[in-house]
């Protein structure tokens, strides 16, 4: 009878051992001994059943957290011209100090042939843009607030920037070119023993990546009148000698060229160089 029992006590032990191994018993203790117990996610408590015990699961609120890239920055644009500035030449032919010479407080800026004024188009682009780097985190500012006013003088134009201790200030224009000029460029300012003088060569690195996102995003061509590879560099334009922010001034096309004003009477167009003015900004700034 002692040697029956032993031996079935050995073949329990055979099995246990056997499945242990890779075998395929059935029995409650065989599964004890193969299956690993079921994770828990340290981060979200829920039982994952699959999980590998050694990794946790990322919780929802990781997962839909927005990107706010550009939080913490303080961006100013400044939509050329404005509105109503026609309609008040008393305002807007008074001459200001720009440190290299006197020059007009604004003009009225251009249009296209059939009328769509430069200040219409900068003002809708620069709402577009303020929008898409609202939502990436900056604090925008804009140096006017309608486009039904006169000015502000250009100079006052640079110290808005100035006051608000801007990481990056962009001026926006459409060129009144002859018709056969087409594409666009960036000013950037020049030394001129003045204000502008520290942030010329921050200028400069805003200017090539808003050049190269604007090329790129809108599929524009460089300026075929004015720059080398779409930069310019003037020392004339109050609105950056009196700067002590990094700023540019862009032209983005001609709006005496047929094909460029065709694309900038287009409100998907004009969002597309909102996009496309956000993204370089946002390399610049991070």
């Amino acid at each position: 009878m002692t040697s029956r029992k032993l031996a079935a006590a050995a073949l329990v032990l055979a099995g246990l051992g056997a499945a242990s191994c890779g075998g395929t018993a059935n029995s409650d203790a065989t599964k004890a001994v193969t299956e690993p117990a079921a994770a828990t996610s340290q981060v979200t408590g829920v039982t994952d059943q699959n999980a590998n015990p050694a990794k946790t699961l990322p919780s929802k609120a990781a997962k839909k957290r927005p990107t706010r890239p550009l939080a913490g920055k303080v961006i100013v644009i400044d939509p050329g011209h404005n509105g109503g500035n026609f309609k008040h030449p008393e305002i807007i032919n008074k001459q200001v100090n720009v440190l290299t010479q006197w020059k007009a407080c604004d003009t009225t800026g251009t249009a296209t042939n059939d009328g769509y004024s430069e200040a219409s188009f900068t003002w809708d682009v620069s709402n577009r843009l303020a929008k898409l780097l609202k939502a990436k985190g900056a604090t925008v500012k804009l140096t006017r607030k309608n486009n039904t006013g006169a000015g502000p003088c250009i100079t006052q134009r640079a110290a808005i920037g100035n006051k608000a201790k801007a990481n990056a200030a962009i001026s926006i224009h459409g060129d009144g070119a002859p018709a056969s000029a087409h594409g666009f460029h960036i000013i950037m300012p020049q030394k001129i023993h003045g204000p502008v003088d520290p942030v010329v060569g921050a200028s400069k690195k805003l200017g090539i990546d808003v050049r190269n996102a604007f090329h790129s995003g809108t599929g524009l061509p460089y300026s075929t009148y004015i720059g080398k590879s779409a930069l310019d560099y003037r020392k004339d334009l109050g609105g950056l000698n009196l700067s002590t922010v990094p700023k540019i001034f862009i032209e983005c096309g001609n709006m005496r060229n047929a094909s460029e004003a065709a694309k900038f009477k287009s409100a998907a167009f004009r969002q597309r160089i909102a996009e496309s003015l956000a993204k370089g900004l946002q390399n610049y700034l991070t």
